[in-house]
């Protein structure tokens, strides 16, 4: 997957109101006072030696005039940037939601929506008789689509929306179905390859389905061989009656997906809910079930091949089926993990009435607290067989956990050497495209999770969205603790990125990265190896982008590394074709034992070192040979 960022918003009301001069964005590549001047200015005075600049770091300045970055700086002081957003977005090249767009409300009956995208489909098809509506290729390979369903078909009768193909290839997805479907008569929902192949999506439900009456809501092939993000079910199908709602192929071949159902099914009547396929093949999926079913009557729950063959995951089932009345939920080949994760069931069944629940192959590593025990039976429990069965099972896995770890993505220290040949990884940069801030704004912006609520007005974020999302990631992440041995800083302009640089290093100090992405999922050969500081270990600090309206940069330093350059060689033509950068960790002793590199290696933590490729737009500094 490819992505490409691209705004077009105008800057005509700006200029009337705070008298910007777009004809000064011409001084960015060129004059004196410009932020990218003011930069090579700063480099020039905090770095001790003349080699060239690097022009993958360099082209991330802002491109921002100066006229530009000093009005908006007055902007940013009085805070009044919120007011300004869509301009400054654009002309400062960041990463920023449009606004929803006018309602749909009125539309023609049975609509066919090929090629939509970021609308806002709030009533649209309330109180609707019978009819189809149908999305088809929606929001399809879009960058950053923001389409709001509220209220949909809410309390319509024997309608029906099929959605098919729904935003496929997207990045930084932003998807909201709130009050869809409430209290409907009848119809259908039926969701086929929702969200296929997409980037840190994230995807709410919420009282979806309400109050229904015999609606029924089908998820085929939703979000599968997706990367990162978030999906939530919040009192989907409460209060509804003879609602049956299928999860087929949830979450499948996924990359660290997190999904919350909470309320789900909460006070329904003869609900019958099943997850077949549910997270399976998935690399470190994470699922909670709040008050799912909670006072529910007559409810089937069918868990089957749940989050089988993933790696690690964790599960919680807080108050699911409690109170309710004759519930029946199975579970067949739960939680199979090769690499094991944790499941707790805290107040599961509690106080039901008629209960059947039955567990068929699960897995190990859980808890049981407060438990509903009556109506419980536990066939062929993996726990029984103990670490047999744990050994067995991580056996089993190896083929799998590779699947998950990329060939290429690590290697030992060994194969830098000439002559060999080995998989590299895609190392191309996947990221939107953004720019740095010029201190003199980014000084005048929070950055705390503290202040999210701040940030959330100026960048126009709304609750739950994407963009609150994001940026409560990146703070969070930012604001951790550095492992033993870390230095780390999260850095927002390059002037602060020199300086996190030449705290550790010193003055005399060189930005390496690769040089481009050819050989990227391909076979190459390792051509001349150059060993900096003469292959000796040295310090270095490595700088890996975070997601996050404006460019930012998580640096952090650690103990113990060798850094590598290399000429990367065609295999068959043995042509120079690219030339890259390496880094090898010699102690990974803090490394936890379920890391991606012991997975491909087959090792355990402080055993091997490992080393990697440094990405596209990714960089490690290091003192100048």
């Amino acid at each position: 997957m490819q992505f490409h960022f691209n705004f077009s918003y105008s800057l005509s009301f700006l200029l009337l109101s705070v008298g910007l001069a777009v004809a000064g964005a011409g001084d960015a590549s060129g004059g004196p006072f410009t932020p990218r001047a003011s930069l090579l200015r700063y480099w020039n005075q905090q770095i001790a030696n003349s080699l060239p600049k690097p022009a993958f770091l360099l082209s991330k300045a802002s491109p921002l005039g100066a006229v530009d970055a000093a009005a908006f700086a007055k902007l940013a002081a009085r805070g009044a940037l919120p007011d300004h957003l869509p301009a400054f977005c654009a002309a400062a090249r960041l990463l920023c939601f449009p606004d929803l767009a006018p309602s749909l409300e009125k539309h023609p009956s049975d609509s066919n929506f090929a090629g939509y995208a970021n609308k806002n489909f709030t009533n649209y098809g309330t109180d609707r008789l019978g009819g189809l509506d149908s999305f088809k290729n929606y929001s399809d390979g879009v960058n950053i689509p923001v389409d709001s369903f509220r209220r949909y078909s809410h309390d319509s009768s024997g309608h029906g929306d099929r959605f098919a193909n729904y935003g496929p290839d997207g990045n930084v997805v932003d998807q909201s179905f709130n009050s869809y479907g409430g209290g409907a008569t009848a119809g259908t929902g039926e969701f086929k390859n929702y969200n296929p192949n997409v980037n840190v999506p994230n995807l709410n439900f919420n009282n979806y389905g309400s109050d229904a009456n015999g609606r029924a809501q089908t998820f085929s092939a939703y979000t599968g061989d997706t990367n990162a993000g978030a999906e939530s079910f919040s009192s989907y199908g409460k209060n509804a009656n003879g609602a049956p709602n299928t999860f087929t192929q949830y979450a499948s071949d996924s990359n660290v997906i997190n999904s919350g159902f909470n309320g789900y099914g909460q006070g329904g009547n003869g609900a019958n809910d099943t997850f077949t396929n549910y997270g399976k093949d998935g690399n470190v999926p994470e699922n909670n079930f709040n008050s799912y079913g909670d006072g529910g009557n007559g409810i089937t729950d069918g868990f089957a091949n749940y989050r089988d063959q993933s790696n690690v995951g964790d599960d919680s089932f807080q108050s699911y089926a409690k109170n309710s009345n004759s519930g029946k939920v199975n579970f067949a080949n739960y939680g199979k993990s090769f690499n094991e994760g944790t499941d707790k069931f805290t107040g599961y069944g509690q106080g039901a009435k008629g209960q059947v629940v039955g567990f068929k192959t699960y897995g190990v590593n859980n808890t049981f607290k407060e438990y509903g025990k009556s109506g419980i039976s536990f066939a062929r429990y993996a726990n029984a067989t103990g670490v047999q069965a744990a050994a067995a099972m991580a056996v089993s896995g190896r083929a799998a956990a590779n699947r998950w770890v990329e060939p290429g993505k690590f290697f030992r220290e060994s194969m830098l050497k000439k002559g060999t040949v080995m998989p590299m990884p895609d190392i191309r940069d996947k990221m939107p495209q953004r720019s740095f801030l010029p201190r003199t704004i980014l000084s005048k912006l929070p950055f705390s999770t503290s202040k999210l609520p701040e940030l959330k007005q100026i960048f126009h974020a709304r609750d739950n969205s994407s963009m609150e999302v994001m940026m409560a990631n990146a703070l969070a992440e930012c604001e951790m603790a550095p492992s033993a041995g870390e230095t780390k800083r999260c850095v927002g302009s390059v002037e602060d990125m020199i300086d996190f640089a030449t705290s550790i290093l010193g003055r005399n100090v060189e930005a390496r990265s690769m040089e481009s992405t050819a050989g990227a999922k391909h076979d190459v050969m390792v051509g001349t190896v150059k060993g900096i500081n003469g292959g000796k270990v040295t310090k270095s600090v490595s700088c890996h982008q975070s997601l996050f309206p404006y460019l930012l940069y998580y640096c952090h330093s650690v103990p113990k590394v060798r850094v590598y350059e290399a000429d990367l060689l065609d295999p068959r033509t043995k042509v120079k074709i690219n030339h890259g950068v390496a880094i090898c960790h010699l102690d990974t002793s803090a490394w936890s034992a379920t890391h991606g590199a012991f997975l491909a290696l087959g090792s355990r933590p402080g055993q091997i070192e490992v080393c990697h490729w440094i990405f596209e737009n990714d960089m490690t500094w290091t003192v100048a040979d």
